[in-house]
């Protein structure tokens, strides 16, 4: 891993509070292109992008989200098309893979979006009915996660991070690796 990677992935931080500026399409389309190039389990893609940009979807789509926050310029919608996973990958496929997929395609979004200067914000707390229709999905179309995109109103915070020597273990799991907080 180059150390330009490193430092990007480092960098990556939730942002929950925007600017008020829109983001360009060229740049929101440069988005979608570093998701569809994720890895994907038989390489199957299920996944499939809505870029909400809609002030008023927008605005629509958050009253019903209340993990979402700061006002973003740009909700995106990560779906997966669990249907057309499962034909082509069996049960596993429509039911696990296309969801792995579709996060590997947001940590691709994440990670290009600080590249370009853009905040993001991972979402799983919405009210999946609601924004089902407010986008107009067919039933076959399942909502993975929600992502706000926008320019950052400030730096996000730096969350701690536990050492390696607390998460990693070579070829066989050692009982010191249990994570007992109760011994912190």
């Amino acid at each position: 891993m180059t150390d330009d990677l490193l430092t990007l992935i480092k960098s990556r931080r939730s942002c929950r509070h925007f600017q008020d500026k829109a983001v360009p399409v060229h740049l929101l389309e440069t988005l979608i292109d570093a998701g569809r190039f994720a890895p994907s389990a038989s390489n199957v893609q299920a996944w499939k992008f809505c870029l909400i940009t809609d002030p008023d979807l927008v605005r629509k789509v958050d009253l019903f989200s209340p993990g979402l926050s700061g006002k973003p310029p740009v909700i995106l919608a990560i779906c997966s098309d669990r249907d057309y996973a499962g034909k082509r990958g069996g049960i596993a496929g429509g039911e696990i893979l296309a969801t792995i997929d579709a996060s590997m395609a947001a940590e691709n979004i994440m990670l290009e979006a600080v590249s370009l200067g853009l905040g993001t914000c991972a979402i799983k707390s919405f009210h999946n009915a609601v924004v089902r229709k407010l986008l107009n999905l067919p039933p076959k179309i399942e909502i993975e996660l929600l992502l706000t995109i926008g320019y950052p109103d400030s730096d996000p915070h730096i969350p701690k991070r536990k050492p390696l020597e607390e998460i990693l273990f070579y070829n066989k799991w050692k009982e010191d690796n249990i994570n007992d907080e109760s011994n912190q």
